[in-house]
């Protein structure tokens, strides 16, 4: 292999897991500063390496009812996308100021992980959530 020269992706056999769970999400009630910059938030970032398109599907978890979902994510060939959770409203909005849990499904294989922006104190302070792949 020549240097700066990788080889070509196989389909499904890049780097990640079809699974993922992260048991610690939290998405804070409140927000201090200008929208949508300073929103507090919980990211979910999806890095795909396979030369076709990923379909995911994200399942939220909940301390009090029934696990909701699933939301269905789209990530490109070879592409990273980056979702708020606050965003997510279809089958319904994750709640805000509530304990989650999330679990990923893919058709292929990708890397997780989930962000936290919590900009209650009128700061910045985030965290950088690290998933159990699985499965």
């Amino acid at each position: 292999m020549s240097e700066g020269h990788m080889p070509a992706a196989q389909p499904g056999n890049g780097p990640g897991s079809r699974r993922w769970a992260f048991s610690a999400g939290w998405i804070p009630p409140e927000s201090t500063g200008h929208e949508p910059a300073f929103t507090s938030r919980d990211v979910l970032c999806l890095l795909n390496t396979d030369p076709g398109e990923a379909c995911v599907e994200a399942t939220v978890h909940h301390s009090d009812r029934d696990p909701v979902g699933p939301y269905r994510i789209s990530v490109g060939a070879g592409r990273v996308k980056h979702v708020r959770l606050n965003d997510l409203i279809d089958p319904e909005a994750v709640p805000l100021g509530e304990p989650y849990g999330l679990v990923l499904v893919s058709d292929v294989p990708v890397v997780a992980q989930l962000a936290h922006l919590d900009t209650r104190d009128g700061q910045r302070s985030g965290a950088l959530l690290n998933g159990v792949p699985g499965g």
